[in-house]
């Protein structure tokens, strides 16, 4: 029943658009009959308006992977920069929270891990539909530059910090984790809380030997609750790491794997001595950096399904 849910919910909107399209083309052949210049204007307003529908449908149908329809974990971790790297993790953790209240999907944080000026890593698990294929384009580095807050002289800095988009694994896709390979580490809290979470070993740290991937989990009370929610987690990050190698695609592999630092940026955003956010991938810019930092990402989300779109139809076609 929710698989039908969801075909009736991709197919309905593409037979209302189709309905739509053929009313107004007989509406304006019976207006260009009658000569009816007003009646022409007003249906290009309805035009407009389909193809507006047509190309938010078109985003759905570039979404069409396994996993692209799940909810997802997102981490952030600073790089290169020291404190201001940190102050700017914790910018770019607001300016997706904003994007996912404007989307109206829930966010819960899972781990944050914080310093002095900033955060050093945070991941939260981002829940609605399409959650992970809107957002599985912003993995990778991005690049900062302003005159530093925490500079006395008023200097300009470049900072650097890298976003991790992992789906959430639900129970018809199989991630086998046995449990020789688990090794569990249970640890006291450190942020904020109660009293509960930080006098108890409620914290969990999973860590799958094979593979070296780590997933951990302590802002909840329970020690239970933190190790499912870990355990997904884990899951998540498996099921990226598996596919990565099935599919072979080394070079995306590699260029999400890069150093936080120079030369691996996949986005600048420039605040001194103009205002610039520029996508290196796709080349759309955007000048009002404000409205990018309160959440207004769609245009970079939209272009960057676009072009992925693109090169695997191109790379379809050579095969």
């Amino acid at each position: 029943m929710t698989r039908l849910k969801g075909l009736k919910n991709r197919y309905e909107p593409w037979k209302e658009l189709c309905r739509d399209a053929e009313d107004i083309e007989t509406l304006y052949e019976l207006a260009a009959e009658a000569g009816d210049e007003r009646e022409s204007s007003g249906l290009e307003k309805s035009l407009k308006e389909i193809r507006e529908r047509f190309e938010k449908q078109n985003l759905f149908e570039m979404m069409s992977g396994e996993v692209d329809k799940n909810s997802c974990f997102l981490t952030v971790h600073s790089g290169a920069g020291g404190t201001e790297a940190c102050d700017w993790s914790q910018m770019l953790y607001r300016m997706y929270l904003r994007w996912a209240e404007r989307k109206k999907f829930s966010v819960d944080e899972v781990d944050r891990l914080e310093v002095e000026g900033g955060i050093k890593s945070v991941t939260c698990k981002i829940e609605g539909e399409y959650a992970y294929g809107f957002l599985k384009g912003e993995s990778g580095v991005h690049r900062l530059v302003r005159i530093s807050p925490f500079d006395s002289n008023a200097r300009r800095h470049t900072s650097f910090a890298s976003v991790y988009l992992f789906p959430i694994i639900d129970d018809t896709i199989e991630v086998e984790i046995r449990p020789e390979d688990l090794r569990v580490d249970t640890y006291r809290s450190g942020g904020a809380g109660g009293q509960h979470v930080n006098k108890t070993d409620s914290a969990v740290r999973l860590t799958h030997l094979p593979t070296g991937i780590v997933a951990a989990c302590q802002n909840e009370r329970s020690q239970i609750k933190n190790r499912a929610i870990a355990m997904s987690m884990l899951k998540a990050r498996l099921y990226e790491h598996y596919r990565q190698e099935k599919e072979k695609e080394n070079e995306k592999f590699h260029q999400e794997k890069k150093d936080i630092a120079w030369g691996s940026q996949i986005r600048s955003y420039v605040f001194q001595p103009y205002t610039l956010v520029k996508d290196y991938r796709t080349k759309s810019e955007v000048g009002n950096i404000q409205a990018v930092m309160d959440g207004d990402i769609d245009i970079f989300i939209e272009e960057y399904l676009r072009f992925s779109w693109m090169q695997n139809s191109e790379a379809e076609r050579k095969k």
